[in-house]
């Protein structure tokens, strides 16, 4: 069973929304196209090795904070960085970024870290500027069905 990741951090909630919408849009296609695929959300601090080991595709959702990613994505992404480095994991990702600026700190340093696993971008980020809006939402339930249909697929 192939399983999209979606590991997120949030303290005012809009990044969850996010995670929260990319979860929904996966789970709608796996249910309407009844595949034997699952999505697994679940907050930074409570993730680790084992749920990367598992995953065929990660998205991560961070805030941006002070021009980076929050320390809870930050901490995961310490917690299993050398751990998995035998593995040499070649896992598709995506990034949801909420972000007070532009984002392009977070960004930036994140795909960064990605290299060393290494791990491969397969998208442009959502970058979810100011206020939350209507159209992240929606946008971030695309992208979560996106990456389940292209990984159900084979596509990566």
């Amino acid at each position: 069973m192939k399983t999209l990741l979606i590991v997120y951090h949030t303290q005012t909630g809009n990044t969850e929304k996010l995670a929260l919408a990319a979860e929904k849009g996966a789970q709608q296609v796996i249910n309407n196209e009844s595949l034997n695929c699952r999505v697994v959300c679940k907050r930074a601090f409570e993730s680790g090795i084992h749920d990367l080991l598992n995953a065929d595709a990660l998205l991560l959702a961070t805030p941006e904070n002070f021009g980076y990613m929050s320390g809870a994505v930050k901490d995961f992404l310490d917690r299993t960085f050398y751990p998995t480095e035998p593995f040499q994991l070649s896992l598709p990702y995506g990034l949801l970024i909420s972000a007070g600026n532009d984002g392009s700190g977070a960004v930036r340093e994140i795909d960064r870290i990605m290299l060393g696993y290494p791990m491969k971008k397969i998208m442009e980020p959502l970058l979810a500027k100011g206020e939350l809006q209507i159209k992240h939402i929606e946008s971030s339930e695309d992208i979560g069905a996106a990456m389940l249909t292209a990984m159900s697929m084979g596509a990566f």
